[in-house]
């Protein structure tokens, strides 16, 4: 059973909403291939889990305690008493896995912030020109001839001046991750412009995911499940801060 390390990183898990955090559950314990559960996981056997389940944020230090353990072996976690390694070693190690260009001094979140934009300029790049305009249409970027530099360069400048762009970047790859990762359909009551572009980056999305960069078979089961979950985390979060202000 994975025990949680006191991870400042995650203790933002504790104050997420149920619905939220039903997503990072679903992917830590079933495999969305044919909804079974996954023989590496441990949460669904935890005894807060079979009493609180479906109200996560009870248990919220075992669902941490499982994305620890993403990142250590299981030897390791043995003689560390069932204890796994800190969120962002992690993070780390799936952004190194994926070509994210980080500093190791910036924020956690910076840092999550740089993933989530390497994976929409991945899911960009597989855009025809026709979709490309009409995603740059549906965010607003005002932008006459988009092409991907431009895209990715319009949405970072937004997002590094306001939370709030932040935040709807968020909505947006929470949405369409949960539509490709988890086949779920998540309302957006708030944003309804955003539908447009969660439609037109799922495809991309999907095969982003279903190639080496993300969960090829070659890369584990491990990482099949943790480079998504950090993707979610960094979404949460996102929502978390801006809520929060």
């Amino acid at each position: 059973m994975a025990v949680y390390r006191e991870d400042a990183d995650l203790r933002f898990l504790g104050r997420c909403e149920n619905e939220d955090l039903d997503l990072l559950v679903s992917l830590i314990t079933r495999d969305p291939r044919d909804n079974t559960l996954r023989w590496t996981e441990t949460l669904s056997g935890s005894d807060n889990y079979k009493r609180f389940h479906p109200a996560h944020r009870n248990y919220w230090q075992e669902i941490a305690a499982e994305i620890q353990t993403f990142g250590a072996s299981s030897i390791a976690s043995m003689f560390r008493g069932g204890q796994g390694v800190l969120y962002r070693e992690v993070l780390c190690d799936v952004c190194d896995h994926t070509g994210v260009k980080y500093k190791k001094e910036e924020a956690t979140e910076t840092i999550e912030l740089s993933l989530l934009m390497k994976m929409l300029e991945k899911s960009l790049s597989e855009m025809s020109l026709a979709e490309l305009r009409e995603f740059a249409d549906s965010m607003g970027t005002e932008l006459t001839a988009p092409t991907v530099p431009l895209v990715l360069m319009a949405i970072q400048t937004a997002v590094r001046s306001s939370g709030f762009a932040a935040y709807r970047l968020s909505v947006l790859m929470l949405s369409t991750l949960a539509k490709v990762v988890l086949g779920r359909t998540l309302p957006i009551v708030t944003y309804l412009t955003l539908t447009r572009s969660i439609s037109v980056l799922a495809g991309p999305v999907g095969i982003a995911l279903s190639t080496g960069w993300l969960i090829a078979d070659i890369a584990g089961p491990a990482r099949r499940v943790k480079v998504p979950a950090c993707l979610l985390l960094a979404c949460l979060r996102q929502q978390y801060l801006y809520k929060s202000l």
